[in-house]
């Protein structure tokens, strides 16, 4: 990890996604920006999935992250609200991909232990520890936009273990240089 490590954390949706931006040094982490792409309006899945992909290209521009993390879906009862929600990350992702970050994934319950010890606290929970932990203001909490900062913040606290690391082709070839047949 750099000094300082710019970390870009998704909560991937297709009706809201959050998004935190965290510089993490190794003494302190503070928060850059945090916000949500509303979706709601957009009738259109594929719509909403191109919407998610050029939002995620504009931060990664704006910002230029070291790093992104994202949440996993999470396996509930609702087959086509889990593939709807795969699809909106792996939007994101392909996004990150496009740019060479190196991507990270955690589950949900992870990232809510990292940040208040406890897998099933609520989002209302983890928007006030997130607040806590990087020090601002109490506002009307965008719940998704925390659930970002989250998922930086337990990437952030991780280290180097743990880490399911994504860094596409390239970095795959040059690491695996006897799995390529001539």
């Amino acid at each position: 990890m750099n000094e300082d490590n710019i970390i870009l954390g998704i909560d991937p949706g297709t009706t809201i996604m959050g998004f935190g931006i965290i510089k993490a040094t190794s003494k302190e982490m503070s928060l850059i920006q945090m916000n949500e792409l509303q979706l709601k309006q957009y009738e259109n899945h594929f719509l909403k999935l191109q919407k998610i992909f050029e939002r995620t290209q504009e931060i990664i521009d704006e910002f230029h992250p070291d790093e992104i993390a994202i949440e996993a879906p999470f396996f509930g009862k609702n087959v086509q609200s889990m593939l709807k929600l795969g699809r909106a990350q792996g939007v994101a992702m392909a996004a990150a991909l496009s740019h060479g970050i190196p991507i990270n994934e955690y589950a949900p319950k992870k990232v809510k232990q990292s940040v208040t010890g406890n897998g099933n606290a609520s989002k209302e929970q983890v928007a006030a520890m997130v607040q806590n932990l990087l020090n601002f203001k109490k506002t009307n909490y965008l719940l998704d936009a925390t659930d970002a900062l989250a998922v930086a913040f337990c990437h952030h606290i991780q280290g180097n273990t743990n880490r399911k690391k994504t860094h596409g082709w390239s970095t795959f070839l040059s690491d695996n240089p006897k799995r390529i047949k001539s």
